[in-house]
């Protein structure tokens, strides 16, 4: 699993697209009203309703790490499952394999399959440049989520659907998260739910009483469900807004993708995001010995458990293999 390290002669000399300092407008494409509300309303309530982890009758160390434990496992829905599988199509799994982990990034709330693949797969043809989704040369707020917040036809739509994720589009499964919102929003509830259900139970079972069940429950839920839900969002969030401007540059790229430190090793190794603009294809963002990519140790556990295959390796070991052929 060591990736080779970079061509010492693209290191940090790298040169950018845009110069910083240059201030972009919202892309031409946004309509400035109506507000989308659907998403206005949900995130505020979801992260006013995440200021209940202050209240001490809902704390326990048991819901404590179960957040810290979901944010690792459900974040694999969306670094593993929308990023790398779907909208690079870096591996290949089986299709009931695809659709569990689908399902795992649905519980996050962060979208259909669709909508995520075609804003991610635009983010990349038009990265850092005026017609780019969510670029914080745009203004941070508006990469970080207020992009979530206006309608944009380049994005939004059959058209942009059939443009850039017509291989989604083609799949039934996908094609019924896309026309039934109450889909994806029932699963979200379910797992919801089993969490709180599993909370119950464990607190009935180790405080002899219903009441302390229904405590446990909520707490699993406040801390597990919700609390998790807002901090994957903004570390999701983040790759968008501040890895494009703080960190290091390894290579020569168009835009003005940084590696950061910190969301590589939040964000299981999404935040080494220079590396990834270079070379988009590859299941692994770890081109240096110290850049942990915890997504692509779980890609190559599935790869050695015949669960994976067709992983694209690293621009530089791919050219490599190329050339001892």
């Amino acid at each position: 699993m060591n990736a080779p390290e970079p061509n010492p002669r693209r290191r940090a000399t790298a040169k950018v697209a845009v110069e910083p300092g240059v201030r972009l407008d919202w892309p031409v494409s946004v309509a400035r009203r109506p507000l989308l509300w659907r998403y206005v309303i949900s995130l505020l309530v979801t992260h006013a309703l995440a200021l209940l982890v202050l209240l001490p009758w809902l704390f326990s160390w048991t819901s404590v790490v179960i957040f810290a434990v979901g944010v690792i496992f459900f974040g694999q829905g969306i670094n593993l499952g929308y990023h790398r599988l779907l909208a690079h199509n870096s591996l290949a799994v089986p299709k009931w394999l695809e659709h569990a982990i689908v399902v795992l990034a649905l519980c996050n709330s962060q979208d259909t399959p669709v909508k995520w693949v075609t804003s991610h797969r635009h983010h990349h043809k038009f990265s850092d440049l005026q017609a780019d989704t969510h670029s914080p040369l745009a203004g941070f707020l508006w990469s970080h989520m207020g992009w979530l917040f206006f309608p944009n036809t380049a994005t939004r739509g059959i058209l942009a659907y059939k443009t850039y994720a017509h291989d989604l589009i083609d799949d039934p499964f996908y094609r019924r998260l896309e026309r039934d919102w109450r889909l994806p929003v029932a699963i979200y509830l379910a797992h919801a739910f089993l969490i709180y259900a599993v909370g119950v139970a464990v607190g009935w079972i180790g405080s002899g009483t219903l009441m302390g069940g229904i405590q446990l429950g909520l707490s699993f839920v406040v801390w597990g469900v919700i609390l998790r839900t807002v901090v994957v969002w903004h570390i999701t969030w983040s790759i968008n807004s501040l890895t494009h401007l703080f960190g290091y540059r390894s290579y020569e790229t168009r835009e003005y993708s940084r590696n950061n430190w910190l969301l590589g090793l939040v964000a299981s190794g999404e935040g080494w995001h220079n590396n990834h603009h270079h070379d988009s294809a590859s299941a692994s963002n770890r081109h240096r010995w110290w850049e942990f990519d915890l997504t692509y140790c779980v890609i190559c556990a599935l790869e050695k458990l015949g669960l994976a295959t067709n992983v694209i390796r690293p621009r530089a070991r791919r050219h490599a293999e190329r050339d001892r052929a």
